[in-house]
């Protein structure tokens, strides 16, 4: 059985004490054990992060700058040796993994470009011989907690602008899927990252309330769920750490009488049951305004029967497994939770059947039509494919139940009328808002990140919000006399 390490201070450690299973979702089976961090582990980590981090943050932007270029072509060469990792724990398909990698990768190619990303401000003559000018420089050891449903991507939303910024980084990802982090890791360090720059530790709660308390850390960036999220933002902070902590979601896409049906029908296919609905930017709530519910729901139902399931490893499926099987359970829950609760289950994804994958953690699509706002199934985050109809007379009705839900990450709006897309974007109170585009997840030069009680702390991830929260601006004011100065009672910016 192969045990999946750690990677500290530039090579693999040995085997930890306590241990965890890893399974390949499309067959059930144990696939190896990892490691699960010790405080004494997680030590060692910081302490090499720490280590490396005077030398790092003393390297020129543009040396660093290089480096990620280098790392670059490296997953450009081999992308394929890295999707197929990330389907192999994850169970996404293929194409959606390669995908996910792709989009991990913007977020490199971004900070490609720190040497100006990184330049501060300089103000001359601010007072009679006194210029100003600010600066910004790295903040130590940073940590990145990230989720099993993007083992990729999620990690390269906060490492590359890190690194790029002068930071050191310890990665904590999910123990479920650990493996791309490693291969990244080790790609990096072929690309010329010195030893203990990038570190990953694979752990659990151990691991991480050791990560939220350690005096040598200095900011936490994580993705996950909400109660996990607030938890790590409040223990974090409490320690006087910078935390950005991001969590859930309850995404609703409304589809306006004007909307092109098909288009429509066609998003929500894709957004809601895309990743096996284990995307925190997933599709899981449809509003249909006015007359459009029956002919949606039908379209729905029809497109999500034909949908193609199966081990993520063959190409053209459209859906893989969920990630374990205690995830299985608990959606399969929800979904009977639906039923009990008066929703009407037009499709029910909970017999499908996978050649070779009996034992494997697959659920087919599941549609709800006529969902109440007072069911668990809307104002819970079911994160599987489980797609909810609900039905409202009017925009107004629409907007007010997006604002009233307690997560404000993603939403969207389909709509022929961009007089109604432009109200929609104004009055929504929901950090990443797509007009006729199901999943608006931003591009890598702007930021990621909900409101409400999908973010905790004052930062979004990647883009500029990601320069500022790894950086620290310093500001300066000084003169050069060439005489003698007398006592100065004003500030001299006064004269």
């Amino acid at each position: 059985m192969d045990v999946i390490t750690h990677f500290i201070d530039g090579k693999l450690s040995e085997a930890s004490d306590r241990s965890g299973p890893v399974y390949n979702p499309a067959t059930g089976a144990l696939a190896a054990r990892v490691s699960l961090a010790s405080a004494e582990e997680t030590d060692c980590a910081v302490s090499a992060a720490h280590k490396a981090f005077p030398a790092w943050a003393e390297t020129p932007a543009l040396q660093r700058a290089r480096i990620l270029f280098r790392f670059k072509a490296i997953l450009e060469a081999r992308m394929d040796e890295l999707t197929e990792c990330v389907t192999r724990e994850h169970g996404k398909v293929f194409e959606d993994a390669r995908g996910e990698i792709i989009r991990g990768m913007e977020v490199v190619e971004f900070a490609c470009g720190i040497p100006h990303l990184l330049k501060g401000e300089y103000s001359e003559q601010v007072g009679r011989s006194v210029d100003a000018y600010s600066l910004n420089q790295p903040l130590g050891v940073v940590v990145g907690i990230t989720p099993f449903n993007f083992p990729a991507m999620v990690p390269m939303w906060m490492w590359p602008v890190a690194l790029a910024c002068g930071n050191t980084f310890v990665l904590k990802p999910s123990e479920k899927n650990p493996s791309a982090s490693l291969l990244i890791a080790q790609w990096l360090k072929e690309a010329g990252l010195p030893d203990g720059v990038f570190n990953v530790l694979n752990g659990d709660k151990e691991a991480v309330d050791h990560l939220l308390t350690h005096p040598e850390v200095e900011a936490i960036s994580f993705v996950g769920s909400t109660p996990i999220a607030e938890y790590i933002y409040t223990k974090g902070c409490s320690y006087g750490k910078r935390v950005q902590a991001l969590g859930g979601a309850k995404n609703h896409l409304v589809v306006m009488p004007d909307a092109d049906i098909e288009a429509a029908a066609n998003a929500l296919i894709g957004a809601a049951y895309g990743s096996a609905g284990e995307r925190c930017m997933a599709i899981s709530v449809a509003v249909a305004v006015g007359a459009v519910g029956d002919d949606l729901v039908a379209r729905l139902a029809e497109k999500a029967r034909e949908l193609k399931i199966g081990n993520g490893l063959e190409r053209g499926l459209d859906m893989g497994p969920l990630i374990s099987e205690a995830h299985l359970h608990k959606v399969r829950n929800y979904v009977a939770e639906g039923e009990r609760e008066g929703a009407r289950l037009v499709v029910d994804g909970r017999d499908v059947t996978v050649p070779g994958g009996e034992d494997g953690y697959f659920l087919g699509p599941c549609l709800f039509d006529k969902v109440g706002t007072e069911m668990r199934i809307y104002q819970e985050e079911i994160f599987g494919p489980v797609l909810c109809v609900v039905r409202v007379p009017d925009y107004e009705r629409a907007l007010r139940l997006i604002n009233e839900h307690e997560f404000g990450n993603g939403t969207a709006i389909f709509t022929r009328s961009g007089a109604v897309a432009r109200k929609f974007t104004h009055e929504v109170k929901v950090g990443m808002v797509g007009v006729n585009v199901p999943i608006p997840v931003p591009m890598a030069f702007h930021a990621f990140g909900g409101w409400k009680r999908s973010l905790f702390g004052s930062n979004h991830v990647h883009g500029m919000e990601g320069v500022r929260f790894y950086t620290r601006r310093k500001a300066i004011t000084q003169r050069w006399p060439e005489g003698d100065i007398a006592s100065e009672f004003v500030m001299p910016t006064m004269k």
